[in-house]
């Protein structure tokens, strides 16, 4: 907690219209990409199939869509950015994996690359003024 003070207020002293257009719009991608999977659950299933024997394996594919669907609502919104954040990553960091234990698909890896390090960045920097959080800090 006394890490996250100082990061909220230096963000919210450094905060630009363009990162919060930014924050919506991981938080979009997200959302969609949530969507795609539920919609298309053989497609996810195909993705995870390099992992099928591991530990965990169906844990994971029934993780990854509705962490997509829930947190891109969440960061879009700006309301527990930090903790949506988190509960990214790992599906991130697998999404990376997966290029190099299965097949390679440099766009999917390109994509994966990218939206790990905006989220890397809105896990250091926070929601921004333009979000739930700030709002409802200043309604206390």
């Amino acid at each position: 907690m006394d890490t996250i003070k100082p990061l909220n207020k230096w963000a919210n002293k450094h905060t630009y219209l363009p990162l919060d257009l930014l924050r919506i719009a991981l938080g979009v991608f997200l959302f969609i990409k949530g969507i795609n999977f539920v919609s298309d659950s053989m497609m996810l299933a195909e993705l995870f199939k390099p992992m099928q024997n591991m530990v965990g394996g169906m844990f994971a594919l029934h993780y990854v869509a509705p962490a997509h669907f829930i947190g891109g609502i969440l960061i879009a919104c700006g309301l527990l950015t930090r903790w949506a954040i988190l509960a990214q990553l790992p599906i991130l960091i697998g999404a990376i994996l997966i290029n190099f234990v299965g097949e390679m698909h440099t766009g999917n890896l390109l994509i994966a690359c990218i939206t790990l390090l905006v989220c890397g960045f809105f896990l250091v920097y926070g929601s921004g003024k333009h979000s739930l959080d700030y709002y409802f800090k200043m309604q206390q």
